[in-house]
């Protein structure tokens, strides 16, 4: 079965077939798992949170509506696990970035600063609300297209466009500093 579609593989899981589910996994591991980080605060929730959604999806097979790709269930299951534990958790972390607690730009660029420059973009993507981020990380970072996005979250197109314009002025308001050429070499 490893060469049929994912929905044959996972009507084959919901018919009883041991390997049907593991090789649809092997499929879209990377992509749930880059999911799942996008979504969550942490390495460990976002482990946490797939392996919840994975469980989840193993159980509930027999619910899928072919209506969408096997993917875009997935991902929809492992998003509301990730954004599950986040209402449970009821923590947002909030990190101030500002010019006095950025560390200083190395000359020249390293590896070193580009995983800086990683973190300070992550960290305010973390500081955006849930919705917004999911939008603007689905659109922008995995290069799903807006009709794409909204038909995964459940939501109108507009509502998508609508985050991603928020989420685009806070992640500006909040790096604006490098705006300063000194702070981007």
């Amino acid at each position: 079965m490893e060469n049929g579609s994912d929905k044959e593989l996972l009507a084959a899981h919901v018919r009883g077939e041991p390997h049907a589910f593991s090789e649809l996994l092997r499929r879209h591991k990377d992509h749930l798992w880059q999911t799942a980080l996008r979504t969550s605060y942490s390495r460990e929730d976002a482990a946490d949170c797939l392996q919840d959604a994975l469980f989840s999806a193993h159980r509930t097979a027999e619910t899928f509506r072919a209506e969408s790709e096997v993917r875009s269930w997935l991902h929809a299951i492992v998003v509301n696990a990730c954004l599950d534990r986040i209402r449970r958790n009821k923590t947002r972390r909030a990190i101030s970035v500002t010019p006095d607690t950025m560390p200083e730009a190395v000359e020249p660029r390293d590896a070193y600063a580009d995983y800086e420059l990683n973190l300070v973009v992550s960290e305010a993507l973390f500081t955006l609300p849930d919705e917004q981020r999911l939008a603007l990380v689905m659109t922008e970072m995995e290069g799903r297209s807006v009709a794409d996005t909204a038909l995964a979250l459940g939501v109108a197109e507009g509502t998508i466009k609508s985050r991603c314009a928020r989420a685009r002025v806070r992640l500006q308001e909040r790096l604006e500093f490098f705006r300063d050429p000194g702070n981007r070499s």
